[in-house]
């Protein structure tokens, strides 16, 4: 099974407001930059579709490295909240309605194909791929915010 690096982050300008995602995925040196956004979106949103489309980008299964700053997703992931809210109709142990049900069902099945390490940095940081990401992110983000 290959070993890929996967790094991802998003940016938004308010929340909501104009958003991006940027991801880098890196095998054998290699490396692809992937980065989109949309007009009225959260944070919350761009991270995960950050990791998403990183996930997507692969051609078959992998044993991929997440490496993001995103605690939501980080821990979503490896706490498995997201899937305790998946098993409960997206209701959380508050009793709230889990925020953003078809990503986390998107990445939850896209996760099932790969074999997943999750790694959580600090943001903003001098994490050299998270800060790249990050880039990519805010430069989608600003394309948005222009056709405002």
């Amino acid at each position: 099974m290959k070993e890929v690096e996967l790094f991802a982050d998003g940016a938004c300008s308010g929340n909501p407001g104009p958003g991006g995602w940027g991801t880098i995925l890196r095998y054998k040196g290699h490396e692809k930059e992937l980065s989109g956004g949309e007009a009225k979106t959260t944070n919350n949103r761009m991270e995960l579709i950050a990791v998403i489309e990183g996930l997507k980008a692969l051609k078959e299964p992998c044993e991929v490295i997440i490496t993001s700053d995103s605690q939501y997703v980080c821990n979503g992931i490896t706490k498995g909240w997201a899937e305790k809210w998946q098993k409960n109709n997206w209701i959380k142990s508050d009793k709230t309605k889990a925020k953003n049900p078809e990503l986390w069902d998107e990445l939850l099945s896209l996760l099932k194909k790969h074999k997943a390490r999750v790694v959580w940095v600090k943001g903003h940081n001098g994490h050299p791929e998270n800060e790249r990401c990050d880039k990519l992110a805010t430069a989608e983000s600003e394309k948005y915010k222009k056709s405002i």
